[in-house]
């Protein structure tokens, strides 16, 4: 009786033991997957006066092919919270957002000028 308790209670220290190896592998995988993640993540600061655009998540017209984000607009403040005041180009529509669901407008602005280069008709070389 006593070979079979001891064997029992080893029996059931070495389920304990597996389950903590087990635990402890799991919380080193997910702190692996955390930073491989969180490298990716880029950090968005915006400041007055940048040109960003907005995704609203309103589903009005869905379409498959359809960008969700909506502008460009300019940021007007920018609160310690992460919410941003933006204005619509014109300066007509004033709203406030959440900072996440904006991001930089890397388009050509209209205020910049695109410099224009004239090409002139190559000539023919005159076969002799």
């Amino acid at each position: 009786m006593e070979a079979a308790i001891t064997s029992r209670v080893t029996e059931l220290h070495e389920l304990d033991e597996f389950h903590y190896h087990a635990f402890e592998n799991t919380r080193l995988y997910k702190e692996r997957m955390k930073i491989m993640h969180d490298k990716h993540i880029q950090e968005r600061i915006f400041k007055p006066r940048d040109v960003v655009l907005y995704n609203s998540r309103l589903k009005l017209f869905p379409r498959k092919m359809k960008s969700r984000w909506s502008g460009p607009f300019r940021v007007v403040q920018v609160f310690s919270s992460g919410a941003a005041e933006i204005e619509s180009k014109d300066g007509m529509n004033r709203f406030r957002v959440n900072g996440q669901r904006l991001k930089h407008y890397l388009g050509m602005e209209e205020d910049k000028v695109a410099s224009v280069i004239h090409l002139k008709e190559p000539q023919m070389l005159s076969e002799s």
